[in-house]
């Protein structure tokens, strides 16, 4: 299955990136044409830089869900409630998030423009300005991707050895050294998993952009996989080829991220670090 529906797939789109193809018709190979057409081509770049900063600012899903884990997993009064919260965004569709904050940016009732008109005095329109629409996009993706880390920190929580916690509390650690040195190096499963689904929610981050701004204002909130459904299977091209080279420039920067990461981890392993 995995051969089936992963591996073939990821060489059949390399071998359609060498091809002028729209889909239906004909192939004609170009060989690494629709590569060097990429890198002469301003919309990718400005999608490559705002998957960039997708990275960057995804990232801080990763701390954000394990402090919220780390409280959640305390025993007070209400914490199902707390939980509850926390996890409802985990559970509703993107594009349920995106309509969400649509209407919390919307000029003229949307919480976010009232407020910035009453703080400010000068009210913005999030999404029409080229400015912040990317962030503003990204601030919706946080949401739920936060609740996703929380939910895999708090599952790592609950096979943290109590003995190392005592011992730890034993030799005069607590707070953040008690995170640092022995709750942390516990958490490092759920670490490599919450990194490696935050990068690519990150990469993949075409629902959100297609739902909230259809990549405008004139094409600033374009991010890689989105400009690759605009030129592959969109009204603006059925160019199948191109759309496959910006699928494995995708993929490539994907693994340079995920591999990095599982070579720390080994090392980190194999060093006893």
């Amino acid at each position: 299955m995995f051969l089936v529906y992963v591996i073939a797939p990821i060489f059949q789109s390399i071998w359609i990136s060498f091809y002028d193809w729209d889909g239906i018709g004909a192939k004609t190979w170009i060989g690494i044409g629709n590569y060097v057409e990429l890198f002469d081509d301003d919309a990718f770049y400005t999608s490559l830089q705002n998957n960039i900063l997708w990275l960057v600012l995804y990232m801080l899903a990763v701390p954000a869900g394990l402090f919220i884990a780390i409280f959640l997993n305390q025993t007070v009064t209400g914490i199902r409630i707390y939980k509850s919260l926390f996890f409802f965004p985990f559970v509703i569709s993107q594009v349920v998030v995106g309509l969400i904050f649509s209407w919390f940016y919307a000029p003229g009732f949307g919480l976010f423009y009232l407020f910035l008109e009453e703080v400010i005095g000068t009210p913005i329109a999030i999404l029409a300005d080229e400015r912040f629409v990317t962030y503003g996009i990204i601030a919706a993706g946080l949401w739920p991707q936060i609740a996703y880390c929380m939910i895999l920190y708090l599952t790592g929580l609950n096979n943290v050895s109590p003995d190392q916690i005592e011992a730890g509390r034993l030799d005069g650690a607590k707070g953040w050294r008690m995170l640092w040195h022995v709750i942390l190096p516990q958490l490092k499963p759920a670490t490599f998993i919450a990194v490696v689904v935050t990068v690519i929610g990150a990469l993949r981050s075409f629902d959100l952009v297609s739902i909230m701004t259809d990549g405008g204002p004139y094409g600033s909130s374009r991010v890689l996989s989105f400009y690759m459904y605009e030129q592959a299977l969109s009204e603006y091209g059925f160019r199948m080829g191109y759309g496959a080279a910006i699928a494995v420039v995708l993929f490539a920067i994907m693994m340079v991220f995920i591999s990095g990461f599982i070579w720390r981890m080994v090392r980190d392993e194999r060093s006893g670090g």
